[in-house]
Protein backbone atom coordinates (compact mmCIF):
# COMPACT_ATOMS: atom_id res chain seq x y z
CA UNK A 1 0.00 0.00 0.00
CA UNK A 2 1.34 3.30 -1.29
CA UNK A 3 2.48 5.81 2.06
CA UNK A 4 0.72 9.02 1.17
CA UNK A 5 2.08 10.43 4.31
CA UNK A 6 3.91 13.97 3.62
CA UNK A 7 7.22 14.47 5.79
CA UNK A 8 6.59 16.58 8.84
CA UNK A 9 9.89 18.88 7.46
CA UNK A 10 8.07 19.64 4.06
CA UNK A 11 5.01 21.15 6.32
CA UNK A 12 7.61 23.01 8.60
CA UNK A 13 10.44 23.94 6.25
CA UNK A 14 9.41 23.50 2.99
CA UNK A 15 6.82 24.45 0.07
CA UNK A 16 4.63 25.29 3.13
CA UNK A 17 6.76 28.32 4.22
CA UNK A 18 6.23 30.59 1.28
CA UNK A 19 2.81 30.95 3.13
CA UNK A 20 3.22 34.07 4.92
CA UNK A 21 1.85 37.79 4.45
CA UNK A 22 4.40 40.47 3.58
CA UNK A 23 4.07 44.11 3.17
CA UNK A 24 3.09 45.43 0.26
CA UNK A 25 2.15 49.49 -0.48
CA UNK A 26 0.68 49.39 -4.13
CA UNK A 27 0.83 53.28 -5.74
CA UNK A 28 -1.43 55.89 -4.84
CA UNK A 29 -2.89 58.44 -7.08
CA UNK A 30 -4.07 60.53 -4.31
CA UNK A 31 -5.91 60.26 -0.82
CA UNK A 32 -8.21 62.22 0.67
CA UNK A 33 -9.26 62.34 4.57
CA UNK A 34 -13.22 62.19 4.65
CA UNK A 35 -13.95 62.06 8.34
CA UNK A 36 -11.91 62.40 11.30
CA UNK A 37 -13.05 61.29 14.70
CA UNK A 38 -11.84 60.82 18.51
CA UNK A 39 -10.01 57.44 17.63
CA UNK A 40 -9.93 57.07 14.01
CA UNK A 41 -10.33 58.28 10.78
CA UNK A 42 -11.86 57.60 7.02
CA UNK A 43 -10.09 57.93 4.24
CA UNK A 44 -10.65 57.18 0.47
CA UNK A 45 -7.14 56.28 -1.54
CA UNK A 46 -7.39 56.09 -5.71
CA UNK A 47 -4.88 53.13 -5.68
CA UNK A 48 -3.02 52.08 -9.37
CA UNK A 49 -4.49 48.80 -10.15
CA UNK A 50 -3.37 46.11 -12.22
CA UNK A 51 -4.99 46.65 -15.55
CA UNK A 52 -7.50 43.64 -16.72
CA UNK A 53 -6.29 41.52 -20.15
CA UNK A 54 -3.07 43.87 -20.41
CA UNK A 55 -4.62 47.40 -20.78
CA UNK A 56 -2.31 48.85 -18.60
CA UNK A 57 -3.13 50.46 -15.45
CA UNK A 58 -6.21 51.21 -13.83
CA UNK A 59 -7.52 53.68 -10.98
CA UNK A 60 -9.58 52.66 -8.57
CA UNK A 61 -11.37 54.24 -4.94
CA UNK A 62 -10.62 52.51 -1.73
CA UNK A 63 -12.66 53.39 1.35
CA UNK A 64 -10.86 52.31 4.55
CA UNK A 65 -10.74 53.40 8.23
CA UNK A 66 -7.54 54.79 9.64
CA UNK A 67 -6.87 53.22 13.05
CA UNK A 68 -4.02 54.07 15.61
CA UNK A 69 -4.22 49.94 16.18
CA UNK A 70 -4.81 48.03 19.68
CA UNK A 71 -3.43 45.94 22.07
CA UNK A 72 -5.01 43.38 24.18
CA UNK A 73 -4.19 40.95 27.01
CA UNK A 74 -4.22 37.71 28.13
CA UNK A 75 -4.14 38.20 31.76
CA UNK A 76 -3.96 34.61 33.31
CA UNK A 77 -3.07 34.02 36.93
CA UNK A 78 -1.46 31.17 39.26
CA UNK A 79 -4.69 29.02 38.94
CA UNK A 80 -4.53 28.91 34.97
CA UNK A 81 -7.38 31.43 35.17
CA UNK A 82 -8.06 34.24 32.37
CA UNK A 83 -9.30 37.59 32.82
CA UNK A 84 -12.41 38.60 30.83
CA UNK A 85 -14.40 42.29 31.39
CA UNK A 86 -17.82 42.89 30.12
CA UNK A 87 -18.64 45.58 28.52
CA UNK A 88 -21.09 47.74 26.58
CA UNK A 89 -20.74 48.09 22.84
CA UNK A 90 -22.57 50.65 21.25
CA UNK A 91 -22.32 49.37 17.50
CA UNK A 92 -22.90 45.72 18.10
CA UNK A 93 -26.04 46.45 20.59
CA UNK A 94 -24.34 43.61 23.07
CA UNK A 95 -22.40 43.77 25.92
CA UNK A 96 -19.58 41.75 25.44
CA UNK A 97 -17.22 39.51 27.19
CA UNK A 98 -13.85 40.67 26.20
CA UNK A 99 -9.98 40.86 27.34
CA UNK A 100 -8.71 44.30 29.04
CA UNK A 101 -7.96 46.18 25.73
CA UNK A 102 -7.42 49.49 24.35
CA UNK A 103 -5.72 52.21 22.06
CA UNK A 104 -2.53 52.24 20.85
CA UNK A 105 -2.71 56.46 21.28
CA UNK A 106 -0.15 57.37 23.88
CA UNK A 107 2.46 59.76 22.84
CA UNK A 108 5.34 57.46 21.43
CA UNK A 109 3.57 54.41 23.47
CA UNK A 110 4.76 51.41 21.81
CA UNK A 111 2.42 47.73 21.78
CA UNK A 112 3.51 46.41 24.87
CA UNK A 113 3.55 49.61 26.80
CA UNK A 114 -0.03 49.73 25.75
CA UNK A 115 -0.30 46.53 27.20
CA UNK A 116 0.93 47.30 30.69
CA UNK A 117 -0.70 50.69 30.50
CA UNK A 118 -4.33 49.25 30.14
CA UNK A 119 -3.85 45.87 32.58
CA UNK A 120 -3.29 48.79 35.33
CA UNK A 121 -6.34 51.22 34.47
CA UNK A 122 -9.00 48.42 33.63
CA UNK A 123 -7.93 45.57 35.70
CA UNK A 124 -5.40 46.84 38.63
CA UNK A 125 -2.67 44.44 37.43
CA UNK A 126 0.69 44.25 36.89
CA UNK A 127 2.44 41.42 35.27
CA UNK A 128 6.05 40.16 36.06
CA UNK A 129 6.22 38.33 32.49
CA UNK A 130 4.76 38.92 29.14
CA UNK A 131 5.06 37.36 25.71
CA UNK A 132 3.52 37.81 22.45
CA UNK A 133 0.56 36.18 21.24
CA UNK A 134 -0.57 36.05 17.67
CA UNK A 135 -1.62 39.71 16.17
CA UNK A 136 -4.13 40.24 13.33
CA UNK A 137 -6.00 43.04 11.43
CA UNK A 138 -9.48 42.52 12.34
CA UNK A 139 -10.96 43.85 9.08
CA UNK A 140 -8.44 43.73 6.19
CA UNK A 141 -10.85 44.98 3.65
CA UNK A 142 -12.25 48.00 5.83
CA UNK A 143 -9.58 48.68 8.12
CA UNK A 144 -5.77 49.51 8.02
CA UNK A 145 -5.93 48.59 12.45
CA UNK A 146 -3.42 46.07 13.43
CA UNK A 147 -4.65 44.51 17.48
CA UNK A 148 -1.28 42.98 19.05
CA UNK A 149 -2.25 40.14 21.67
CA UNK A 150 0.22 39.36 24.76
CA UNK A 151 0.47 37.04 27.32
CA UNK A 152 0.17 38.45 30.78
CA UNK A 153 1.35 36.13 34.18
CA UNK A 154 3.07 36.83 37.57
CA UNK A 155 0.15 38.79 38.13
CA UNK A 156 0.13 41.45 41.25
CA UNK A 157 -2.74 43.44 42.20
CA UNK A 158 -1.55 47.50 42.19
CA UNK A 159 -2.99 49.74 45.29
CA UNK A 160 -6.03 52.09 44.33
CA UNK A 161 -3.74 55.15 45.11
CA UNK A 162 -0.92 54.43 42.84
CA UNK A 163 -3.61 54.25 40.40
CA UNK A 164 -3.68 57.46 38.10
CA UNK A 165 -6.85 57.10 35.52
CA UNK A 166 -10.27 57.57 36.30
CA UNK A 167 -12.73 55.16 34.22
CA UNK A 168 -15.76 56.99 32.41
CA UNK A 169 -18.78 56.32 30.21
CA UNK A 170 -19.19 52.90 29.34
CA UNK A 171 -15.71 51.83 31.54
CA UNK A 172 -17.94 52.97 34.94
CA UNK A 173 -20.02 49.50 34.55
CA UNK A 174 -17.28 47.11 33.96
CA UNK A 175 -17.88 43.79 35.21
CA UNK A 176 -15.13 40.99 35.74
CA UNK A 177 -14.73 37.18 35.95
CA UNK A 178 -11.96 34.87 36.32
CA UNK A 179 -12.38 31.73 33.93
CA UNK A 180 -10.06 28.83 33.78
CA UNK A 181 -8.15 28.79 30.61
CA UNK A 182 -10.41 25.75 29.76
CA UNK A 183 -13.73 26.98 30.29
CA UNK A 184 -12.76 30.20 28.44
CA UNK A 185 -12.17 28.13 25.51
CA UNK A 186 -15.26 26.56 25.63
CA UNK A 187 -17.07 29.59 25.90
CA UNK A 188 -15.67 30.52 22.54
CA UNK A 189 -16.27 27.21 20.96
CA UNK A 190 -19.93 26.87 21.71
CA UNK A 191 -20.41 30.83 20.47
CA UNK A 192 -21.21 32.56 23.84
CA UNK A 193 -17.60 34.93 23.31
CA UNK A 194 -17.92 37.01 19.91
CA UNK A 195 -15.08 39.95 21.19
CA UNK A 196 -12.10 39.22 17.92
CA UNK A 197 -9.53 39.73 19.86
CA UNK A 198 -10.78 37.71 22.84
CA UNK A 199 -11.69 34.70 20.71
CA UNK A 200 -8.11 34.72 18.62
CA UNK A 201 -6.22 35.42 22.45
CA UNK A 202 -8.06 32.53 24.66
CA UNK A 203 -7.33 29.88 21.62
CA UNK A 204 -3.75 31.15 21.24
CA UNK A 205 -3.26 30.97 24.88
CA UNK A 206 -4.76 27.44 25.40
CA UNK A 207 -2.61 26.45 21.99
CA UNK A 208 0.10 27.95 23.39
CA UNK A 209 0.05 26.43 27.15
CA UNK A 210 0.58 22.98 25.88
CA UNK A 211 3.64 23.03 26.06
CA UNK A 212 3.94 25.69 29.15
CA UNK A 213 4.57 28.55 26.99
CA UNK A 214 7.83 28.09 26.10
CA UNK A 215 7.87 28.42 22.51
CA UNK A 216 6.83 31.83 22.59
CA UNK A 217 8.53 34.82 22.08
CA UNK A 218 9.02 37.37 24.90
CA UNK A 219 7.74 40.87 24.20
CA UNK A 220 9.43 43.70 23.80
CA UNK A 221 8.76 47.20 22.58
CA UNK A 222 12.01 46.92 20.17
Amino acid sequence: MANHTRPVEDETTGAFAKVADAPESWPVERSEERYRGAKCSMRTDWVEMPGAHGQGRAVAARDYMDHPGASAIVALDSRGRVLLQRQYRHPTQHTLWELPAGLIDGDGEGPLATARRELVEEASLRAATWHRLPDFYPSTGFSNERIHVFLARDLTEVPEEEIDFVREHEETDLASEWLPLPEAVRAVMEGRLHNGATVIGILAAHAASQDGFVSLPVASDD
